[in-house]
């Protein structure tokens, strides 16, 4: 059962809460209790207006985000014109990349309910990792997991429909 379908009447604290969420993601999913401990205590929860903008295009922002409830979409500004790409809800972590290293983020994620979110940040991250040093091999296999993951379900779901997208592709040759 996860945290969300928990009973409301069970009493719990916040750092009790991002514990558990914490061991529900795939980026966090390989670490010891006493790691996932300390990103329990560092994380943040910020709440999001609906329309608000939780990060923008081309800032390089330095936060991960777990979508605690509500949602998102995913935007993309090109040649003057915002595109759609998608939506996230809740359950969905965002931005883990952002924490090995500076990104500029190539889209915006902006609410569209309103919506609150367990927040990282890479200052946080890092120093946590120079504690436990040998552990960051284990977030490296679940990065490079889950990007393999994604390429081979795009493959399958959409290959054949994409075309000249397969020329694109290829990111788990990195």
């Amino acid at each position: 059962m996860s945290l969300l379908e928990k009973n409301n009447s069970t009493p719990s604290s916040e750092f009790e809460e991002n514990l558990e969420l914490l061991r529900q993601i795939y980026f966090f999913s390989g670490l010891p209790l006493e790691t996932l401990k300390v990103f329990a205590y560092l994380c943040s929860r910020e709440k999001f207006k609906q329309d608000e903008y939780i990060f923008s295009q081309d800032e390089d922002d330095g936060q991960a985000f777990y979508i605690i409830s509500g949602q998102a979409r995913l935007e993309r500004r090109d040649n003057g014109e915002t595109i759609g790409v998608r939506e996230y809800k809740t359950g969905e972590f965002i931005g883990g990349l952002t924490l090995l290293g500076e990104t500029k983020r190539l889209f915006s994620l902006k609410s569209a309910t309103e919506t609150t979110c367990l927040v990282l940040n890479r200052e946080k991250f890092s120093k946590t990792m120079e504690q436990f040093p040998g552990l960051l091999a284990k977030i490296f296999n679940a990065v490079a997991k889950s990007i393999d993951t994604w390429e081979e379900r795009f493959l399958s779901n959409r290959g054949d429909q994409c075309g000249e997208c397969l020329n694109q592709l290829g990111v788990t040759l990195i």
